[in-house]
């Protein structure tokens, strides 16, 4: 394979016809506000960057990877009062999913992998309803929590702060307004001790927690820190790709 064959959408038919494929990535975002700095898409923009990267690489390495259109939309179900938190709700996202399924294992792929972009994405229970329905593999990862942040950033941030700001400064530096026009990133923490520490769980009710919808302060990001975060996450996710491609679905456990 050359050039950008590995990514569906700006491959022909010409090339499809001739190929074979053992992994289908499929990149899910989302489309939400991120501080004042960032774009709506940075969500689905990292998703499909990294996509294409770890896609390239692992063909490289001899995998038959081809990369997916990204959904750009994600769950938003604690962001309604934001304009343009554009929400699919987790039973939409699962059928969805379960016709782009159909589709890749119409078209001979028998491993399908989910990476997700978008932090409230959980795909996990809606692999275990469907997974019995296909004979096609299915797993799903976080591509921003592939590799360890900490050797990277001072401080990552949740959400739009020094490693999402930092990958687009990479990736896509003309959607990036001046840091300086940035809030700070500050977040309001729940009273509750067991939801603080994460003994349990519960949703955050985003323009409560956020004044700037933003968690983590982007003061301290830049370009080059974003080149060698996104250049160590697409090797790793690539190593997994051309693994996962290797394997052999009849004796997957040893």
């Amino acid at each position: 394979m050359s050039g950008a064959d590995f990514v569906l959408a700006s491959t022909t038919w010409r090339t499809i016809s001739a190929a074979t494929f053992d992994v289908a990535v499929l990149p899910w975002g989302a489309t939400e506000a991120h501080n004042f700095h960032l774009p709506y898409g940075t969500d689905t923009i990292e998703a499909s960057a990294v996509a294409a990267e770890a896609a390239r690489l692992a063909c490289t390495a001899g995998a038959r990877v081809i990369v997916l259109p990204a959904v750009p939309f994600g769950v938003h179900t604690a962001q309604f009062d934001i304009p343009f938190c554009l929400n699919l709700n987790p039973s939409t996202q699962a059928l969805i999913l379960r016709d782009l399924v159909a589709n890749v294992e119409r078209a001979g792929v028998r491993k399908l992998v989910i990476l997700n972009g978008h932090g409230d994405n959980d795909f996990r229970q809606i692999i275990r309803e469907l997974q019995p329905e296909t004979r096609v593999f299915l797993c799903t990862l976080n591509w921003y929590a592939a590799e360890d942040p900490a050797p990277y950033f001072d401080a990552p941030g949740d959400h739009a702060g020094e490693l999402e700001t930092s990958v687009m400064l990479h990736l896509a530096p003309d959607l990036v307004l001046p840091l300086d026009q940035a809030g700070k990133g500050t977040a309001r923490q729940f009273r509750v001790r067991g939801l603080r520490d994460g003994t349990a769980w519960a949703p955050r009710e985003w323009s409560k927690v956020t004044a700037d919808t933003g968690v983590g302060d982007p003061a301290a990001a830049n370009a080059d820190k974003g080149a060698r975060f996104f250049a160590a996450t697409a090797a790793r996710i690539a190593a997994f790709l051309a693994d996962l491609a290797a394997a052999d679905l009849a004796d997957m456990y040893e």
